[in-house]
């Protein structure tokens, strides 16, 4: 992955509190690094506009700590994905085809690139 503006973003205001919020979210050290080196716009996002809303939507759709952690050090991504557009579509989807909440949230868990 390349991302040269990493090489812009502030050590103090930016990295250190997203390493740090990964960590609280329940990422441990091998999670966070492999998150970050495969897709390092990651540490660009927002906190507050980005990452905790995913996150939130995570533990709302029924994921638990592990699962939340094991899904965003998997598929990064998601974390700049639309909620509007693409996460909540996805879940009423998985819901009309017959899945309940324990089934999408084990869906996401395990495959989040859905």
């Amino acid at each position: 992955a390349s991302f040269p503006q990493l090489c812009g973003l502030s050590l103090e205001a930016s990295l250190k509190p997203l390493v740090k919020w990964l960590s609280d979210t329940g990422l441990d050290k091998s999670q966070i690094a492999k998150a970050i080196a495969s897709f390092p716009q990651l540490c660009s996002y927002s906190l507050e506009a980005n990452l905790k809303p995913r996150v939130q939507w995570l533990s709302d759709t029924g994921l638990d700590t592990f699962q939340i952690a094991k899904t965003i050090a998997s598929f990064p991504q998601l974390c700049g994905l639309s909620l509007e557009a693409s996460l909540k579509p996805l879940v009423k989807w998985l819901s009309d085809t017959g899945l309940d909440k324990s089934q999408i949230a084990k869906a996401i868990a395990s495959f989040p690139q859905l």
